[in-house]
């Protein structure tokens, strides 16, 4: 492979200059810090909020109908 028309391109391995190092690759490595317990803690309030709304919305609905059926 020669350098015409290969501007920007890498050369292989075999054909690179004597004395070229490659450069080590910058990896990210995933942690989590904690962060999914408190996502998975903020997950849980939510539904339990939720959960508790709803009934108190349905013992809401549920009164008004029985005073409702009553009269």
């Amino acid at each position: 492979m020669t350098m015409q028309g290969t501007q920007g391109m890498r050369q292989p391995a075999t054909e690179r200059a004597e004395g070229a190092v490659d450069r080590p690759v910058a990896r990210v490595v995933p942690t989590t810090n904690g962060s999914e317990r408190r996502k998975e803690r903020g997950v849980t309030l939510r539904v339990l909020v939720y959960v508790a709304v709803a009934h108190v919305m349905a013992f809401y609905l549920w009164l008004m109908f029985a005073f409702v059926g009553k009269r």
